[in-house]
Parts: structure tokens; C-alpha cells; sequence
């Protein structure tokens, strides 16, 4: 039985592009009457970039960090027609379909390193997540965090597993560790590595890795030219994710060697 369930919406309204970024994600409301950022199928990435953020979203949230609720929002040809700027235009024309939202956090400002404050543990587990899903865009210049209600908030993981995006070569990646660890926002102020490993492997076991991964669209996983079918993918994604925590230690002793 599974414990995730991702509740399905319809976009009603587009009402703001994010222009920082890189995907142009929107501001967007939904027929549940809540507002929500949604990431496009139809930008750079497309699908894969969808299915990093969802897999570490949800990776995110079993280890007990924030992350705003996450979506499945369909969007429909309408709203490309109506839309002036050609260039979203064409965005929104690309995505019609299922896209992933995450709920709008109202008035959250964007993690600086300098100002924010975040203890210890938070700090630790965000850096032993990222490690897990090889998430390569977490840094000073980019720090993909928000803080609201005086809380750490994860909002971005679509630049992980990037093996995804050459099946033929994933196996390639299952011994590898994650050297660019060393330019982690949240590295200097992770000093609880071994604390946070231990609850992280209470909670993240291979149950919890196969439901996550259950519960990628099937359509998500259908891309021209790619090598694997659906199946085969998810159990790449489950093997990759089970292999990292069974090195857990490797990767923590990685990460507190660069701190």
C-alpha cells in the first residue's frame, strides 16, 4: 500500500513567469484554488529534469526536511493560445500535459548563506541528500533554497541524476562518489554529517526508494530515442539511490574531507 499520495490538479489560471529560472518555471493556479509553482515539461530538460525534482522531493521529505507539497498539474492547449510572449508561448505549447507543481510559498526568501540561518542537522541531511541524488546545482551562485516561517525549505532538485540523461552508460555511475560535495551551500555549516546519517538511514530504506519511484508518471518515462523502456528505468533509478546509501558512509566521509 502506498504511503505517497500525489494529488493531480488542473492549472485554471497562468498567472506569472519566474524568470530566474534557467526552465522559466511559472506562478500558476490550480482548481483546488491554490496557487502553485509549476515546472514544464517543456523546458530545457523536459521530463528528466520533472523526475530529479520529484525523486529528491519526495527523498527530501522521508527524511524529514521541508519541501513544499508537490503536484502532478495537468495543463491544457488553451493558455499558449492566449499567451503574448512567444517565447512562453511555445513553453506552455510543449507542456500540455502532466507537469509537476509545488505549492507557492507566499513572502519565502531565497536562502543567503551570509544572512539565513539553519542549524546544524537541517544543514547535514540537505548535504547527504544532495550527495545521494547527485545534485550539482546547490552552491553559493545558486542555492535552490528558501527560507519561510523561519524554516529551511528545499525547492529544486532537477539538476540530479544526471546519468539519466545517457541510459546506456547509467551503470557507470553506481560506484562513483560525488566530489563536487565540496562546493555545497550548506557544507561549512554541516557539521552533524554522522548524526544526520544515522537518521537518514532509519528512514530511507529500499521500500521507501521503490514507492518513490513507483510513483513517476509512466508518461514521464516515455522519451524518442531513449534506450531503457519505463521499467527498466525505475529500476535503474531504484538501484542507483539503494547502491548510494549503501555507501552512505563513503559519501559522508567525502563530504566532512571537503568540509
Amino acid at each position: 500500500m502506498n504511503r505517497i499520495e500525489i494529488r493531480t490538479v488542473n492549472v485554471v489560471q497562468y498567472l506569472q513567469p519566474l524568470r530566474e529560472g534557467g526552465s522559466l518555471p511559472a506562478i500558476v493556479k490550480a482548481d483546488d484554488g491554490f496557487l502553485y509553482v509549476i515546472k514544464f515539461r517543456g523546458a530545457g530538460q523536459g521530463k528528466k529534469a520533472l523526475i530529479s525534482e520529484f525523486i529528491g522531493g519526495e527523498l527530501a521529505r522521508a527524511m524529514g526536511l521541508n519541501i513544499p507539497e508537490l503536484v502532478f498539474m495537468n495543463l491544457d492547449d488553451s493558455f499558449s493560445k492566449t499567451e503574448p510572449d512567444e517565447e512562453i508561448q511555445d513553453l506552455l505549447k510543449f507542456s500540455v500535459g502532466l507537469n509537476l507543481g509545488l505549492h507557492f510559498l507566499s513572502s519565502a526568501i531565497t536562502y543567503d548563506p551570509l544572512v539565513s540561518v539553519v542549524d546544524a542537522l537541517t544543514a547535514s541531511k540537505v548535504v547527504i541528500l544532495d550527495s545521494l541524488i547527485s545534485n550539482i546545482d546547490r552552491t553559493v551562485k545558486n542555492t535552490n533554497l528558501l527560507n519561510w516561517n523561519n524554516e529551511l525549505w528545499i525547492i529544486d532538485n532537477g539538476a540530479s541524476f544526471y546519468f539519466h540523461h545517457n541510459w546506456q552508460t547509467w551503470e557507470n555511475h553506481l560506484a562513483r562518489t560525488f566530489p563536487l560535495i565540496k562546493d555545497h551551500v550548506l557544507l561549512p555549516k554541516a557539521s552533524v554529517l554522522q548524526e544526520a546519517k544515522k537518521e537518514i538511514t532509519i528512514r530511507i530504506n529500499k521500500n521507501v526508494i521503490t514507492e518513490i519511484v513507483n510513483n513517476i508518471p509512466e508518461d514521464w518515462l516515455l522519451s524518442e530515442g531513449d534506450f531503457l523502456s519505463p521499467n527498466e528505468m525505475r529500476a535503474a533509478y531504484t538501484t542507483f539511490l539503494c547502491t548510494n546509501i549503501s555507501m552512505i558512509d563513503k559519501l559522508v566521509k567525502e563530504a566532512e574531507d571537503a568540509r
